[in-house]
């Protein structure tokens, strides 16, 4: 039955929603293995291809990671920089989009051309090898991830609690989320938590991915059934996994993770506010290859995130998608 599902729709990309894709969604396929399958071939694709990208990063980078399922580099900018990029976000004449989730407020930034002009040294950064080589080990793509300025302005807004405080697994498949963070993160600020070594597919990892993939469209909340399992840490210890870490952090702190291990970002009972620039990279699993990517030629790469909001404005002015991030005029607000 599972082999059927190979030619299904969402088998060979991405996809990760069970509510919107009949076959990954179908309770009998998964039962037979069709999510765990997935899960595996798409863990087997990137161990093979961050052994062709090791020799990209650092040693204490990758063994940090290897370990944990994220990197912690303090200091990562040069002083100067980090002062020229805190002052250019403090410049009125940035347009900027904003999205709400339950009581927190994103606002976002595209890093494209025109920023990095203004920001020279953060071009050069984001062309260092020690950088690229992070991003693409991590991500297990040398694909340009998309990178933004972003404010994060939780508990300011009347709506339930913000669901990125429950410990949850993005997708399915190993990909990278990084943060500069420009300034200080308390351990009521938010900060961000990760389940330390749950990037690892263990058999007891399997086994819950498993039951979790039957029973999702019955018990989960939304979120999980559209491919975000959450996971409640008294879960944790089933799973041979510590407590997350928490993050808690000063400005010019850089922190990079596999985004299949679990994290959060913490809770607080007061108005947080974590400014930083922030990267994104999530390329199909099941490509071999760890290039070969027309959009990360260097003309196309820094325009993308760019390009990207005008496309999906495009697309919600016709009716074909959602737009959920919306103007909210200068930065900052």
């Amino acid at each position: 039955m599972v082999a059927c599902a190979v030619l299904g729709p969402g088998f060979a990309h991405r996809a990760k929603s069970f509510a919107d894709n009949p076959i990954l969604g179908s309770q009998r396929l998964n039962a037979s293995g069709l999510h765990v399958w997935r899960l595996k071939l798409a863990h087997a694709l990137a161990r093979s291809r961050r052994a062709r990208l090791a020799q990209r990063l650092p040693a204490d980078w990758k063994e940090q990671f290897d370990r944990n399922g994220f990197v912690v580099v303090r200091d990562f900018l040069p002083p100067r920089l980090l002062e020229e990029i805190q002052t250019e976000l403090l410049d009125p004449r940035l347009e900027c989009r904003s999205q709400q989730q339950g009581d927190t407020v994103t606002t976002r930034i595209p890093i494209g051309p025109r920023v990095l002009r203004r920001l020279p040294g953060l071009a050069a950064v984001l062309d260092s090898a020690n950088w690229k080589g992070l991003m693409a080990y991590v991500a297990s793509t040398r694909s340009t991830p998309l990178y933004y300025l972003q404010a994060i302005a939780g508990g300011v807004s009347d709506g339930p609690p913000d669901p990125q405080l429950q410990l949850h697994s993005d997708t399915f498949q190993p990909s990278l989320k990084a943060w500069i963070f420009l300034t200080d993160v308390p351990e009521d600020g938010r900060p961000l938590t990760y389940v330390a070594g749950s990037h690892r597919l263990s058999d007891e990892r399997i086994s819950w991915e498993h039951r979790k993939s039957v029973e999702v469209l019955k018990t989960g909340d939304r979120l999980s059934q559209r491919g975000s399992f959450r996971i409640s840490p008294e879960e944790l210890p089933e799973l041979g996994l510590p407590q997350p870490t928490h993050f808690s952090v000063p400005a010019n702190t850089l922190v990079a993770v596999d985004t299949c291990g679990f994290h959060a970002r913490a809770s607080s009972d007061r108005p947080t506010l974590r400014i930083e620039i922030w990267a994104y990279s999530r390329r199909s699993p099941f490509l071999p290859w760890t290039g070969l990517d027309l959009l990360s030629w260097k003309p196309i790469a820094m325009r993308r995130a760019e390009w990207l909001q005008k496309i999906v404005d495009w697309m919600d002015r016709r009716g074909w998608a959602k737009q959920h991030w919306q103007s909210a005029g200068r930065w900052p607000l």
